[in-house]
């Protein structure tokens, strides 16, 4: 593999972070879901410190991205790693660095003690599922992601 290396974003990287999830979010057919903004980005990743991201770099240049953050584990009482988002830029793929780069995260959960490494993946995107499942990652068959956003959340919530 070529010279790839991996590096946490620091907060000059907030316009190249919302690119990152624009160019996720087109792939998944949800462009029009993305109003995150720098300004955004900035204060929850940098100042509240509520997620991390790792850059995948080949030969300096920022070819992928994971945005991730600690969940826990009553179960197991401790805390996991929880990836959100997972992309690497089209003319890159099928070279291993999306591989590599949740290696990369799998080695940092392990670093901190964490008990497990998540994330959920679209029904309909084979590719990742199948990809997923190649690297002995389980599919949680018995669960089903609930959610609350937007107005839901805010009236439940007042």
């Amino acid at each position: 593999m070529e010279d790839l290396t991996f590096r946490p974003a620091q907060e000059r990287d907030c316009g190249l972070i919302l690119d990152f999830i624009r160019r996720l979010a087109e792939y998944e057919k949800m462009s029009g879901e993305v109003v995150a903004t720098r300004e955004l980005l900035r204060e929850w990743i940098f100042e509240k410190g509520k997620a991390e991201v790792l850059f995948a770099c080949l030969n300096g240049k920022e070819i992928g991205f994971a945005l991730f953050f600690h969940n826990f584990s009553t179960f197991l009482g401790r805390a996991g790693i929880y990836l959100e988002d997972l992309y690497v830029l089209e003319e890159y793929r099928g070279r291993g660095y999306g591989k590599a780069l949740l290696k990369e995260l799998a080695r940092t959960a392990c670093e901190r003690g964490c008990g497990r490494l998540e994330w959920s993946c679209l029904d309909w995107n084979r590719n990742s599922i199948d990809f997923y499942l190649s690297l002995g990652a389980v599919k949680m068959d018995e669960w089903t992601v609930y959610r609350m956003a937007g107005e839901t959340l805010k009236k439940f919530g007042s």
